[in-house]
């Protein structure tokens, strides 16, 4: 006689289990494949991005935007947004729908259900985006990528609505885990951000997507942080002031860049190609006076961090990022706001 499977080894015994309250190591199991899945979708998203500017900026260096020169620093943003108009022109208006946001709405309308055809003009949009320094970073998009590569998963195998939300949270704890080589920073973001609540089924598969995923992104860039942090102490407590004073400091720009995002959301011309050439435009024109804006900054964020940039570049490359990123943010480029608040906090800072 044919021996038959178990139905707890089976596809169908799986998704069954997926449904009971003792199904946390079925959760695990997600959690390790959301964070492979994830973390082989945003090394293919940094490949796409970094290895054609490495080609194209000078001295190798992929955030060397700083290098062209001045007329690069208005025309590059500017065609570069004129190009990813177009081509948002052409797409129906649910397809324009990306980033961290999209997320949250199909998580609140659709059960965690995110749509094949988003990833794709997320991917390709944002790669673009930054290929052509627009003033965002690669955060934004990853979590979309993260979250939608883990969402079809569970779609693909047909799971119940619970573990696709749960493959959600999974996803983008994975994308900023292998943006920033940070698990911790994933977890928090994702549970405070994504999933919204705390439960051992849905902290655990967070978790273990996490770190899978930055293993597999330390196979390929190694455990080097994103930043190069100082060792940071407190000589005396009459510092504690100053601290104070730059949380208010921060804080206010922070109202500001949201105000700012706002006005040009409010304001933006209807038409696709029109607004983000207008927010492509906003970036190049500020860029030609400050071309540290460009792209992710994330090399001006270390120069920050160590010191090494004058008192006058600092205010400047912090008002303009501000301005030119929410411009981005306001006007909907298919491109993320972590990135530019890191920015601005270290510059501001």
């Amino acid at each position: 006689m044919k021996k038959r499977l178990s139905p707890v080894y089976t596809l169908r015994g799986f998704r069954r289990s997926l449904a009971s309250i003792d199904a946390l190591p079925q959760f695990a199991i997600l959690g390790i494949f959301s964070g492979l899945v994830t973390g082989l979708v945003i090394l293919a998203f940094r490949t796409a991005i970094e290895l054609p500017l490495s080609l194209l900026l000078p001295d190798g260096d992929f955030e060397n935007f700083e290098g062209l020169s001045t007329l690069s620093h208005l025309m590059l943003p500017a065609l570069g947004a004129l190009s990813i108009g177009i081509a948002f022109s052409l797409l129906k208006s649910d397809r324009q729908q990306v980033g961290v946001s999209h997320v949250l709405q199909r998580l609140s309308r659709h059960q965690g259900y995110l749509p094949t055809g988003n990833l794709l003009v997320q991917f390709v949009g944002g790669t673009l985006a930054l290929l052509t320094g627009q003033s965002s970073d690669r955060e934004g998009p990853a979590v979309h990528l993260g979250a939608a590569s883990s969402s079809l998963l569970g779609q693909a195998l047909k799971l119940p609505n619970n573990s696709i939300r749960i493959l959600v949270g999974c996803g983008a704890a994975a994308a900023i885990s292998a943006s920033f080589n940070t698990p911790l920073a994933g977890v928090i973001f994702s549970m405070e951000v994504v999933v919204m609540e705390y439960s051992i089924a849905g902290f655990v598969p967070v978790i273990l997507a996490a770190i899978s995923a930055t293993l597999v992104n330390q196979v390929v860039y190694g455990r080097l942080a994103a930043f190069d942090i100082p060792a940071l102490s407190m000589r005396t407590f009459f510092d504690i002031p100053y601290v104070v004073l730059e949380g208010f400091l921060i804080g206010a720009l922070a109202a500001a860049f949201i105000a700012c995002v706002r006005f040009f959301h409010r304001y933006a011309p209807t038409q696709a190609w029109q607004r983000l050439t207008l927010a492509g435009l906003i970036t190049g024109l500020m860029a030609m006076g400050v071309p540290e804006i460009l792209g992710i900054g994330y090399d001006t964020v270390n120069h920050a961090l160590v010191g090494e940039l004058s008192f006058l570049i600092l205010i400047a490359a912090c008002l303009c990022k501000l301005v030119a990123s929410a411009a981005s943010v306001g006007m909907g480029m298919p491109a993320g706001l972590i990135g530019p608040t890191l920015f601005i906090g270290a510059t501001a800072g």
